[in-house]
């Protein structure tokens, strides 16, 4: 999985210019499923004529200033850009990540967890968005804590980001929800980086 969701750092170039793309500047990241890899563009405000066609998502973000950005945290629109790009999707692997992510944006609190429902032996959490209060249904893959200590360090692979501890079970708690733990029988623990000093939330 680590490999499939592969994600190339910016490389600080608009792809459509050519020109350097500056530290502490504002851009635009677009992403390309290839194969078991993303091809990443990035474009300049500029530049932005919208996401291209074909393009599995994209976001806005901004280049770091190397002497002052001690480290890279993850980006609240790339994560969310994530979590619903795969809304759709029945992958197993794919339903997991989109799972962590979910936790992770409820701590965030862009994310609020409204109840459950089980059909078939099959868990799923009614989630709303923040932002625009839409509603969204996570599958509650119900990781084992080892499980989720494995999708947990891919997350913070793939995105290439510091992002501090992250305990699976307290998430909805600290987002003030009454969410419950992904495994309630396994207690799990998630050593997901996720930090509260992240970028300021969209």
């Amino acid at each position: 999985m680590a490999q499939q969701w592969e994600v190339q750092r910016p490389a600080g170039v608009c792809t459509v210019t050519g020109r350097p793309i500056e530290e502490g500047e504002e851009f635009y990241s677009v992403l390309f499923e290839e194969g078991e890899t993303f091809r990443r563009a990035d474009v300049g405000l500029d530049e932005w004529e919208g996401p291209p066609e074909g393009s599995f998502c994209h976001f806005k973000t901004r280049l770091p200033v190397k002497e002052k950005q001690k480290k890279t945290f993850v980006d609240n629109e790339l994560l969310r850009s994530f979590f619903l790009r795969l809304a759709d999707e029945s992958d197993p692997a794919r339903r997991q990540f989109r799972f962590v992510i979910a936790l992770i944006l409820m701590r965030k609190r862009i994310l609020r967890y409204e109840g459950s429902d089980t059909a078939d032996g099959v868990e799923t959490w009614n989630t709303r968005l923040t932002r625009d209060e839409a509603t969204h249904r996570v599958v509650n893959p119900r990781l084992t804590e080892s499980q989720i200590e494995e999708v947990s360090k891919q997350l913070g692979s793939i995105l290439h980001t510091d992002m501090g501890d992250f305990d699976a079970e307290d998430a909805a708690a600290d987002a003030d929800t009454d969410a419950p733990a992904a495994d309630e029988q396994a207690e799990p623990q998630a050593e997901v980086d996720v930090t509260e000093e992240q970028h300021d939330e969209v």
